[in-house]
C-alpha cells in the first residue's frame, strides 16, 4: 500500500485534458467491453487511515513465510541459504536504483558486474559467452529454442517430458506464433526414453531439449543424448540445469551440450511467493549473434584503464525491431547482481559444500521415509536433491497433514502426470536439518 496519494480531482482533469482526453473511463477504451470490469469495486466509500492500515495488516499476516514454516517444496524453485552479504550488497544505492546501462560512460558499476555474471556463468556451465539476462528458466529455455531454430533455419523442436511441465507449456506458446513444431519425447523410468528420441531426431529437427537434473530430481545421460542429437548436421542440444547441482557434476558444456539453461533463484534470489526470479542463458560461440539480450565486454579506455562496454546489443530498444533477437529479454538487475555476489562469496567450494550437503540430506531423506514401507520410491535412479515417493493416501491429505505442523510439504506430480497419481516430489537443500527431515518422516508415518 502506498502510504499516501496527493493527487486531486483537478490535477487528475489537467492530466486528462493534457493527454486529449475527457475522463477516466476514456483512457481505457482500448480494453473490450466484454473483459473490462463493468461493475463497482466491492469496496467502503471511506475509512481512516488507521482503519486501512489495520485492515491491510490483518490481511498480509495471513501470508506464511519460511521464517515460520519448513519448507520440502522443490519443483523449480528452492529454499536455499542466502549469505547476509548478498543483500548488503544489493542495497547499496547505486545498485538499488540502477536498471539498465544505457551510457557506458556513466555505468561501469553496472556493466563490471554483468561481465563478471556472465564469466561466472560461462566458468559454471562450460560455455563461451553468457547473456545477461533472462525472466526465469521457462522462458531461457523458449528463447533458446527460438535461438537454435533461428541459427538452424529448421522448424521442429523436440523436447523431453521430463522437462518441467511450466517450461515446456511456455515453450510452446513461444513456438506457436513462430510456427514452430514442438515434439515431446516420451520417459522410461524417470529419464529421457533415449531410443524413442534416436527414432524422433530428423533432418528438420532444430534442437532437442533435456532437463538434468530433470523434473524428477534424476540426472539424465547428458553426453548419449549429445551423441544422438548430433548424429544430424547442425541440430543443437539445450540442457536445462540446476547451477547448484553443477557444484558436484560435470559441465552440461563438457559433455556436449550447445546451449545451457536454468533458472538462478537459487543463487542469492528468495522464493517471494513466485518471484522476481532469474534465467540465465550460455552457449558456444557458434550461437554468439543470435543470444537475446546483451553481452558486455571488457576493454581499455583511452588512459589505459580497464572498462566496460556493451559489445552485443539484440534487444529491440538498441537495434532495428526486424533484426532483434528478442523482445522479453530484460537485464533483472538486482537479480544479476544477486547472482554474482552469491557465486563469489561461495567460491568453488563453497557452492560444492551446497551441492554435496543437498544431495547427501536428499538421499537421507528418501531413506528414512521409506523404512517402513509405508511410503515407497518411485524411480531407482541416480538424483540430485528430489526424490519421488508414493503410497496410498493422497497428496492432498499429505499436504494438509503437514501443514497442520508447520511443514510444507512436496509437490502432488499427479497434477502433471496422471501415471503418478499418489506420488509427490520432495526436495531437500543444505538448510535442512536432520531434525527437521526426521520430523517429516515422522508426521508422513502417523497420516
Amino acid at each position: 500500500m502506498f502510504p499516501y496519494i496527493g493527487n486531486t480531482p483537478d490535477d487528475e482533469q489537467k492530466m486528462l485534458e493534457a493527454i486529449g482526453l475527457d475522463s477516466i473511463d476514456e483512457l481505457f477504451d482500448d480494453i473490450p467491453k466484454e473483459v473490462a470490469f463493468n461493475r463497482d469495486f466491492n469496496l467502503d466509500l471511506s475509512k481512516s487511515e488507521l482503519e486501512v492500515r489495520a485492515y491491510l495488516t490483518e490481511m498480509a499476516n495471513k501470508n506464511c513465510s519460511l521464517d515460520d514454516l519448513t519448507c520440502f517444496l522443490g519443483a523449480g524453485a528452492y529454499d536455499h541459504y542466502i549469505p547476509s552479504i548478498v543483500n548488503h550488497i544489493i542495497s547499496r544505492s547505486e545498485f538499488y536504483t540502477s536498471y539498465t546501462p544505457y551510457q557506458p560512460e556513466i555505468s561501469q558499476g553496472t556493466l563490471q558486474y554483468l561481465f563478471e555474471y556472465q564469466t561466472l556463468i560461462c566458468n559454471l556451465t562450460g560455455m563461451d559467452v553468457s547473456n545477461a539476462s533472462l525472466y526465469d528458466g521457462g522462458t531461457a529455455i523458449a528463447e533458446a529454442a527460438l535461438m537454435a531454430a533461428a541459427v538452424t533455419r529448421k522448424k521442429e523442436i523436440i523436447i523431453s517430458k521430463t522437462v518441467r511441465p511450466e517450461s515446456r507449456e511456455i515453450l510452446k506458446t513461444y513456438a506457436h506464433i513462430q510456427d514452430l513444431r514442438v515434439i515431446e519425447v516420451d520417459m522410461k523410468d524417470g529419464v529421457t526414453d533415449l531410443e524413442k528420441l534416436d527414432s524422433l531426431v530428423n533432418d528438420d529437427t532444430a534442437t532437442v531439449i533435456i532437463q538434468s537434473p530433470n523434473f524428477f530430481g534424476i540426472i539424465e545421460d547428458i553426453e548419449e543424448t549429445a551423441k544422438i542429437t548430433h548424429k544430424v548436421k547442425k541440430t543443437a542440444l539445450i540442457t536445462s540445469v540446476d547451477p547448484i547441482s553443477l557444484g558436484i557434476l560435470k559441465r552440461p558444456g563438457d559433455l556436449g551440450a550447445d546451449i545451457v539453461v536454468g533458472e538462478g533463484q537459487s543463487m542469492g534470489i528468495p522464493l517471494s511467493f513466485g518471484g522476481p526470479y532469474l534465467g540465465f542463458i550460455a552457449t558456444s560461440k557458434d550461437y554468439m549473434r543470435k543470444l537475446p539480450g546483451r553481452i558486455v565486454g571488457q576493454t581499455e579506455d583511452l588512459d589505459g584503464k580497464r572498462s566496460f562496454v556493451l559489445t552485443l546489443t539484440a534487444r529491440e530498444q538498441h537495434i532495428r525491431r526486424e533484426k532483434a533477437t528478442s523482445n522479453i529479454c530484460s537485464n533483472q538487475g538486482l537479480n544479476t547482481l544477486a547472482a554474482t555476489v552469491y557465486m563469489v562469496t561461495l567460491g568453488k567450494e563453497g557452492l560444492r559444500e551446497v551441492a554435496l550437503q543437498s544431495t547427501k540430506k536428499a538421499h537421507y531423506a528418501l531413506e528414512k521415509l521409506t523404512e517402513s514401507g509405508k511410503y515407497k520410491k518411485v524411480f531407482d535412479k541416480p538424483f540430485f536433491k528430489e526424490f519421488v515417493v508414493t503410497s496410498d493416501t493422497s497428496p492432498d491429505k499429505i499436504t494438509s497433514e503437514l501443514r497442520n505442523e508447520n511443514i510444507i510439504g512436496g509437490y502432488d506430480l499427479g497434477k502433471d502426470y496422471p501415471q503418478y497419481e499418489n506420488a509427490v516430489l520432495y526436495a531437500v537443500t543444505e538448510k535442512r536439518t536432520k531434525a527437521e527431515i526426521d520430523k517429516l518422516s515422522s508426521v508422513l508415518e502417523g497420516i
